[in-house]
């Protein structure tokens, strides 16, 4: 069994956005890396929570996963969330924040009050209200790792991209903030911004039109969810003192958020 094995042997992962992407990748890896891991996989899409539960199941008999239906945008659901939690999944040790979105790619002045609302409460608010909740457990114990997934676009705006290029730069303002507030404890706190990653986080960008999304991706090779939930493991990994806390992930045609090489 490796070192990572070892210290995710037997600990409690909750990850937000579990139904697709870059979430469902995580947890499929934090079970091909310690296969009696626990996971509370949340996301709005249970069908594709309970897909991916089965899934687990087939790498290993030994993990165990508790399926719950969250929409981090509403902090009311969070609260329920977390006042339903089973008791016996209430011991976390490692939040996943990788809930999120983009909508549309309008410039301001042209950008709907609803695109704005939806982008903050779910990349900046719901991710907020994650960790609130998830610090009091952590702090009561004195151990736990928030691991913040980010973006690109939080280092570097571009246009059409305003609003969350900027829910992306709070959420790096939010990471650098709780790591300082926290750091005469064990509980680690670290944000991974991954550039350019296909998933159907494009396909969302651009509302539903898959012709576009793809367009994003003629000829070059971006990131994988995989690749990004390989880094999110290595840090939840690594021993108590280590804190991996600032990774910036590019596919290697790509130098920056505008910045890229096609064939």
């Amino acid at each position: 069994m490796s070192s990572a094995a070892q210290r995710l042997s037997r600990k409690t992962v909750l990850i937000t956005g579990a139904s697709s992407g870059i979430g469902r990748a995580t947890a499929l890896e934090f079970v091909r890396t310690a296969p009696d891991v626990r996971l509370i996989v949340t996301a709005r899409r249970v069908d594709a929570l309970e897909t991916l539960k089965g899934e687990i199941a087939e790498i290993s008999g030994a993990a165990e996963v508790l399926v719950v239906r969250l929409d981090v945008s509403d902090a009311g659901d969070v609260k329920r969330f977390w006042g339903e939690l089973p008791e016996g999944w209430r011991d976390l040790d490692i939040l996943v924040n990788n809930a999120g979105l983009v909508k549309g790619v309008d410039h301001v002045g042209d950008i709907s009050e609803e695109d704005i609302h939806v982008m903050y409460s779910t990349n900046v608010t719901g991710l907020i209200n994650m960790t609130q909740a998830a610090v009091k457990i952590f702090k009561a114990r004195n151990s736990g790792t928030v691991i913040n997934v980010g973006s690109v676009a939080g280092r570097e705006p571009y246009p059409g991209g305003s609003i969350y290029c900027s829910t992306k730069a709070a959420v790096r303002a939010f990471t650098d903030s709780l790591r300082k507030e926290l750091v005469n404890t064990r509980i680690r706190v670290a944000c991974i911004d991954p550039g350019q990653v296909e998933t159907e986080f494009s396909i969302v960008r651009f509302r539903g039109d898959k012709d576009k999304a793809d367009a994003v991706y003629a000829g070059v090779e971006p990131l994988t969810g995989r690749d990004i939930a390989e880094v999110v493991v290595f840090v939840a990994g690594r021993r108590e003192n280590v804190v991996v806390a600032d990774t910036l992930i590019f596919p290697s045609h790509q130098g920056g958020a505008t910045s890229m090489y096609r064939k």
